[in-house]
């Protein structure tokens, strides 16, 4: 494959990436920010996620409708999300609609109101939201989970905050973070499609060119968490679903081992002809809901299996998962189950190259996490490289009986559990 990407760090630390993409027109851009709730203190909890709701709510230049209406007219879907690690913001739109496109997005990120009266509004909203998550319950059991895997760390923190936190995002408080981590030098702008790197460079010189690196951020830079083992049952008699999560450390982003680890996921539980699947649903008809995978930081990762069924089969999927974490440590994944790993994992690299927006947003992450680009080829190489001995060893690293950790929310019954019981 031809690499068609370049890349571009002016001096105040902006970075610009592009990858041509002959033949399309359309052109997929986004800005991206280097944070997200991971680089938060506990005080903010939830300011990142916040600030990429009340960017929407109007500029020096636009008003809220104004920002809407212009994107359906550009023919585009504006959207944004927060992560742990990332903020992202991207416009997809026909390749003669860059100018006013990147023009909207800039604008977006750069020049926000932040009104007190628009941040009440979108106060108000964001606890909806809270509320929302509340009654949904595999939501809240990721939440309670992850904040008793990650104790005292803001990996273990909600992306979208709580109650007391946002209530204190104000305009000094929001305006002055904004100021602090939307500076170039923690700004990604990337884009796919039908465009030519120089294109972006002019743009992105007339906006984001003479502005300083911006202040120092507040001193939050995230230490690497040491995540525990927790065991956690919460009683919801009201749910007529147990909802359940067996978890575990894994290779982080930016391990050696990721590529090992995802296969070794796909194995248990990343599709319809996963071991999981195949025993618990399709043999047992246990779950309608079941998968497993991994979750995975710049320097930590946790895998999890996910399931909901009724409260008096529990027992049996907490079993039968166990049993396939055991089988992955004691035996080394068949050949067959191996190839089959490596296939859908290749033909996912191989149909994302189809999207522009897929491409664009690989280019984002991969300058965030690894500083770098990674070609579809390495990635292929890499997926082609794992062997047996690979994933079994990860599984061995992985899976022990004291790093086991477990979650089950809902009617749960008589249901128990301790640690002789997660013994691998």
């Amino acid at each position: 494959m031809i690499d068609q990407v370049q890349t571009t760090r002016f001096p105040n630390g902006l970075t610009i990436m592009t990858e041509h993409m002959p033949g399309l027109r359309s052109v997929s851009l986004g800005i991206w920010v280097r944070r997200g709730s991971r680089h938060e203190a506990a005080a903010l909890n939830g300011i990142h996620h916040f600030i990429e709701h009340a960017l929407f709510k109007g500029t020096q230049r636009r008003s809220a409708h104004q920002i809407a209406s212009e994107s359906d007219r550009l023919g585009g879907h504006l959207d944004a999300y927060t992560a742990h690690e990332i903020t992202g913001f991207a416009i997809k739109m026909v390749d003669t609609a860059l100018v006013p496109a990147f023009d909207l997005l800039s604008d977006l990120i750069s020049n926000p109101r932040f009104e007190q009266d628009d941040l009440l509004r979108e106060q108000r909203v964001i606890i909806e939201e809270m509320k929302m998550i509340e009654d949904t319950p595999d939501e809240l059991l990721t939440e309670l989970f992850h904040a008793a895997y990650f104790p005292d760390h803001s990996l273990g923190r909600p992306i979208e905050g709580t109650a007391e936190t946002v209530a204190l995002f104000d305009h000094a408080t929001t305006t002055d973070f904004h100021a602090h981590n939307y500076s170039p030098r923690n700004l990604v702008i990337a884009a796919a499609g039908n465009i030519s790197h120089a294109q972006l460079i002019e743009l992105a010189a007339k906006t984001f060119g003479d502005s300083g690196n911006g202040a120092e951020p507040p001193a939050t830079v995230p230490f690497s968490p040491q995540p525990a083992a927790p065991i956690l049952i919460e009683r919801k008699e009201d749910l007529e679903q147990a909802h359940l999560i067996i978890a575990a450390p894994w290779p982080s982003a930016k391990s050696n081992d990721r590529y090992a680890a995802s296969m070794l996921g796909t194995v248990i539980g990343g599709g319809t002809s996963s071991r999981l699947w195949q025993a618990i649903r399709e043999e047992r008809g246990l779950a309608y809901s079941i998968g497993a995978g991994g979750n995975t930081f710049t320097d930590v990762g946790m895998f999890a299996i996910y399931a909901g069924t009724s409260p008096a089969n529990l027992d049996q999927v907490v079993d039968l998962s166990l049993k396939e974490l055991r089988r992955a440590v004691r035996e080394p994944i068949p050949d067959d189950e191996l190839q089959l790993a490596k296939e859908q994992a290749i033909a996912s690299v191989l149909l994302s190259l189809e999207s522009s927006s897929a491409r664009v947003g690989a280019l984002a992450r991969q300058e965030i996490i690894h500083q770098r680009r990674i070609p579809p080829d390495e990635i292929i190489r890499s997926i082609e490289k794992v062997t047996q001995e690979d994933m079994q060893r990860v599984a061995q690293d992985c899976f022990t009986t004291e790093e086991l950790a477990l979650g089950a929310l809902g009617k749960l019954n008589g249901f128990a559990v301790d640690r002789s019981r997660l013994e691998i």
